[in-house]
């Protein structure tokens, strides 16, 4: 009952924070269309598999040339990107509240997909500059132990968001920064796995309600 009352308050402000974000998109491409341009959308469609392979011989061969209207639209992909690991954000405080919450892997949540984003635009559509990413990647050894193991999912959250809002797929890193937190708010509440013996997960595992052994 506890986790029931106490849930009703972040999903309603999570559902506004959400309303709000996207009505005040909506808003602003209304008032004036020229800045639908600038905007992080349309990612997918521009892809062209049958093109692929000679699209990105062409990309690796011409040198990368910076044009105005990325920058801003890299400037929009990162503030697309803080407003859909905000609510993310609210949702690890609010799961590990009877914890410890980490500060540094709230922010690393939260900065982690703004470099990814950035990485994502400038090796975009650029074969020479993707492998040139993984070699150095490669070279450097990173360590990072993550004191919950459920925390590796915010780690692939904040990915997802930031490789989205990069390519031009903000729609894409919405859907899944939506689905992300409403269902783990879901699987939170209702504390699902916790209790193997109620009668449904008795008839699933085949086990009896008074068998103790796991």
């Amino acid at each position: 009952m506890r986790r029931a009352s106490t849930l009703w308050g972040p999903l309603l402000l999570i559902t506004l924070f959400y309303l709000s974000a996207f009505g005040l998109a909506t808003f602003l491409v209304d008032l004036d269309p020229a800045l639908a341009q600038y905007l992080p959308v349309g990612g997918i469609a521009s892809m062209h598999p049958a093109d692929a392979n000679a699209d990105a011989l062409q990309a690796a061969a011409a040198p990368a040339v910076p044009h105005p209207v990325s920058a801003l639209k890299l400037a929009a992909a990162i503030v697309c990107v803080i407003l859909l690991m905000v609510p993310v954000s609210w949702v690890y405080f609010v799961t590990t509240r009877d914890k410890d919450v980490d500060r540094s892997f709230a922010h690393t949540i939260m900065v982690l997909p703004v470099i990814v984003a950035g990485i994502a635009m400038i090796v975009h559509d650029n074969l020479a500059l993707a492998f040139s990413l993984a070699g150095v990647v490669a070279a450097v050894r990173f360590r990072f132990t993550l004191d919950d193991p459920a925390q590796a999912l915010y780690i692939f959250i904040a990915i997802a968001v930031g490789l989205g809002a990069g390519i031009s797929a903000v729609g894409v890193a919405a859907v899944v920064s939506i689905a992300f937190v409403y269902l783990t708010l879901a699987l939170w509440k209702l504390d699902y796995g916790v209790d193997l013996n109620t009668r449904f997960f008795s008839f699933l595992t085949g086990r009896g309600r008074d068998d103790k052994d796991l």
